[in-house]
C-alpha cells in the first residue's frame, strides 16, 4: 500500500496487520480519486474508520489542505500518525481517537465542513452508512461535497441521503465504491 498520485506519489504506507482493518487497495484507490479528481485544489477531507488513513493522505497529496480522520483503536491511530508523519502531513492531518459516531458532533464544534467524507466501515457494521445523514443534518457538507461509500457488493446503499445522489457505483471484486453529489 502507498500514496498512488501527487506531491507525495510512492511513499509506501503502514496498515495494521491482521484482519481487524481493510485497507483499500492501491488499484481501488487510484480507480476511486480517478472517479472524484483526480486532483484537488484545496478542502478538506474527512475519514470515518481511518484504518491507515490512507484516504486522506492520498487526498493530502492531491492537493486538499487538511484532513481529519475518526478511529476507534489505538494501534491503528498509532499507525496513521506513523503514516502521517512519513508523509511529512502532520500539520495537515489530524486524528482522533473515538468512534465514528462522534464525529459529526466533534467536527461541528470545530465549525469544520467537508468537501470530501469517506465511510468505509467494517463491513458486517451496515448501521454505519447511516452516519452520513448525521453530517447532512449538521450542515457540515459544503456546497459542491463528495460521499464516498466503500461496501461489500452484495449490500444495497440508498439512492440518496438528503439532497445527496448516487452518481457512480463500481464493483471491484467482492467491494464496491458509491460515490454521492448534491
Amino acid at each position: 500500500m502507498r500514496i498512488v498520485s501527487g506531491s507525495r506519489r510512492g511513499i509506501p504506507l503502514k496498515a495494521l496487520p491482521g484482519d481487524t482493518t481493510r485497507p483499500t487497495t492501491d488499484k481501488v484507490k487510484e480507480s476511486l480519486f480517478n472517479m472524484i479528481g483526480p486532483y484537488f485544489d484545496g478542502g478538506t477531507a474527512v475519514e470515518l474508520f481511518g484504518g491507515s488513513g490512507s484516504l486522506s493522505l492520498e487526498a493530502l497529496s492531491r492537493g486538499a489542505d487538511q484532513a481529519y480522520v475518526f478511529e476507534r483503536n489505538a494501534k491503528a491511530c498509532a499507525i496513521i500518525k506513523e503514516n502521517a508523519e512519513k508523509c511529512r502531513f502532520v500539520d495537515e492531518l489530524a486524528i482522533f481517537r473515538t468512534d465514528a459516531r462522534n464525529a459529526a458532533k466533534k467536527l461541528k464544534t470545530m465549525d469544520v465542513q467537508a468537501d470530501l467524507l469517506f465511510v468505509d466501515p467494517p463491513y458486517a457494521k451496515t448501521e454505519f452508512y447511516g452516519l452520513v445523514n448525521d453530517f447532512i443534518e449538521l450542515e457540515l457538507m459544503a456546497p459542491e461535497a463528495i460521499i464516498v461509500c466503500e461496501h461489500d457488493k452484495k449490500m444495497e446503499l440508498p439512492e440518496s441521503y438528503g439532497d445527496f445522489s448516487r452518481v457512480k457505483h463500481v464493483v471491484y471484486g467482492s467491494s464496491a465504491i458509491s460515490i454521492y453529489r448534491k
